[in-house]
């Protein structure tokens, strides 16, 4: 009896593999780290090989602690860091270099030489994408161009390109001996190659960065049977889902109809609103992308608005300015004062993303007394979260023309009540928190189930959503937006603190 789906969910620290039921709840669960590798200022790279390892550990992990076997799981999703770029060799599998990773910058460069001849916004039309050391185009570039005898080998067809869903897919249907090179439609679109109307390669794309359509992975749905898993402790059990890590936390949130939103509070804020069918060009600084394809069935489109710095800024209290010695003590120490004292913590440590995208910006404490204290520091680092979702709802709002009801909210620092109540004042709405928080993971497990007739169908999923804590705006219109004027002149201090 096929009674469990799984979920890889391969994050930038660490890996995951769950397991749930047809209820949606977790019955395993098994996670492991892998090494953050920094060779140069701005560079980050990951060993593909080590994560391939984590993940086949963590699976056989997970189904160690309830005694299950390949025979008791009807599908596999995976769910993965986004824009995380590897090249590796068909016959043997083996990468040409690490992976360079999301936050890596080394193709700044480059965004400044391909801007510089049409503007940021020169691909934007068709992949919904500023030009930005964020995406993986320009990262498989750097790749081909500086890897010695990569571009041959690529554009003879003896490279593959993937980010990891791609990469695990491959290995883990096989490797060099027929495994599956695809990608699904959330993943591709964050390649900056892909033409987010056509759901395919773009050619003009392909041909300004210099990259053979040879090495890149086929584009399939979110949901559908990719090929069966070799690997022995899930032998022949279906790969059926996979999602961008975002996307998947908006199908585990159940965001399903036009204008639903989720954030999730991780390293950064990552935030998602459904527009449904309609694919919206933005005009105030976010995203255009894929939020899911299941099957046969049209696209679904997001804006999406990636706020750089949230839970990290916590981390950096900890770390850098030793005020707490565990992340979680930070509400406490906020709790110590009323206010933040005047006091504004914009995190621009590496520049500002959405709705700004301004990457000279720095980060600024701004409004500091003598009356100021570490509780004021320690509140203002909270309410920085809170401040910059704001900016992005407002901006969605803007560009899909519909209002949002309410929020729903996953990630770590969800469980930082304080933090809640203040996204909830801050921006006048509803915030909700659902009973199961492993949304990402459980986006993926949804989007392989319903491949499989696992699940029935979108309501049933709609139906399994279910809300833990509600917090509701409770601070003075004239308050909130003081508050709100005194932040956004704080994020002007911060603009352009890099020169050129």
């Amino acid at each position: 009896m096929k009674n469990y789906v799984g979920a890889i969910d391969q994050g930038t620290t660490s890996t995951r593999f769950m397991v749930f039921d047809q209820a949606g709840r977790v019955v395993a669960l098994a996670q492991k780290e892998h090494e953050q590798i920094y060779p140069k200022p701005g560079w980050v790279e990951h060993d593909p090989l080590e994560i391939l390892r984590r993940t086949e550990e963590v699976i056989a992990e997970a189904l160690a602690q309830r005694g299950l076997r390949a025979s008791d799981f009807a599908a596999i999703g995976i769910t993965n860091q986004r824009e995380t770029t590897v090249v590796w060799e068909r016959k043997t599998g083996k990468p040409v270099a690490n992976a360079i990773v999301w936050q890596d910058t080394r193709v700044a460069d480059e965004v400044k030489r391909f801007s510089a001849a049409g503007g940021q916004d020169r691909f934007r039309a068709e992949t919904g994408l500023p030009l930005s050391t964020y995406f993986s185009g320009l990262k498989l570039r750097w790749l081909l161009q500086n890897v010695p005898g990569a571009k041959e080998k690529a554009a003879a067809g003896e490279l593959l390109f993937g980010t990891i869903d791609t990469f695990l897919l491959w290995n883990l249907t096989g490797g060099s001996q027929g495994g599956v090179h695809a990608t699904d439609v959330t993943n591709a679109s964050r390649t900056q190659l892909l033409n987010i109307r056509t759901l395919d390669w773009h050619e003009k794309l392909l041909a300004a960065f210099e990259i053979p359509r040879a090495a890149l992975p086929q584009v399939r749905s979110s949901s559908e049977i990719y090929g069966e898993a070799s690997l022995a402790a899930i032998d022949g059990v279906p790969i059926a889902g996979i999602l961008g890590d975002q996307q998947a936390a908006l199908v585990g949130q159940a965001c399903f109809h036009p204008g639903e939103v989720k954030n999730t509070y991780g390293t950064g804020c990552f935030l998602l609103m459904n527009t449904g069918e309609r694919l919206v060009p933005s005009n105030f600084g976010l995203l255009t992308t894929l939020a899911y394809k299941f099957g046969g069935a049209p696209a679904h489109y997001a804006l999406e608005g990636s706020v750089a710095i949230a839970g990290a800024l916590v981390q950096w209290l900890r770390d850098n300015l030793g005020i707490i010695a565990k992340s979680p003590e930070v509400e406490g120490l906020a709790r110590t004062v009323n206010d933040n004292g005047g006091v504004y913590f914009v995190p621009a440590f590496s520049g500002l993303f959405a709705p700004y995208w301004k990457e000279s910006a720095r980060g600024v404490i701004a409004g500091l007394t003598r009356f100021a204290n570490k509780g004021h520091i320690a509140r203002a680092a909270l309410e920085a979260s809170a401040f910059q979702t704001r900016e992005v709802i407002e901006a969605m709002e803007k560009d899909s023309q519909i209002a949002l009801a309410s929020l729903r909210v996953d990630g770590g620092m969800v469980a930082n009540e304080l933090l809640m109540q203040f996204q909830s004042d801050i921006l006048n709405r509803e915030v909700v928190r659902p009973v199961i928080q492993e949304t990402t993971a459980l986006g993926a497990a949804y989007a392989a189930g319903l491949a499989v007739n696992f699940f029935a169908g979108l309501e049933e999923l709609r139906a399994k959503w279910a809300v833990d804590r509600t917090w509701k705006p409770c601070l003075a219109e004239a308050e909130r937006e003081r508050l709100y004027r005194q932040w956004k002149k704080a994020v002007t201090r911060s603009f352009d603190w890099m020169e050129s």
